[in-house]
């Protein structure tokens, strides 16, 4: 999958933590974010800490990768 945005990046999130049956709260807490947070990720706010949303990603077995084109 190519990313374009953050939403894409929360919606990857999101299918993951459905898919291990796990509430935003659990997350949360696993991820070392607020609830808050992982709920503006996982809704694409575009205005989240790069360095957040990229642990939250890997924390959650998403590897993100640059390549240039």
């Amino acid at each position: 999958m190519i990313i374009t945005s953050v939403k894409d990046i929360g919606l990857l999130v999101k299918e993951k933590r459905k898919k291990i049956n796990m509430t935003q709260k659990e997350a949360a807490s696993i991820a070392g974010v607020g609830v808050r947070f992982l709920s503006e990720l996982e809704n694409g706010k575009p205005t989240l800490e790069i360095d957040k949303v990229l642990n939250v990603a890997r924390i959650f077995g998403i590897d993100i990768e640059a390549n240039n084109r």
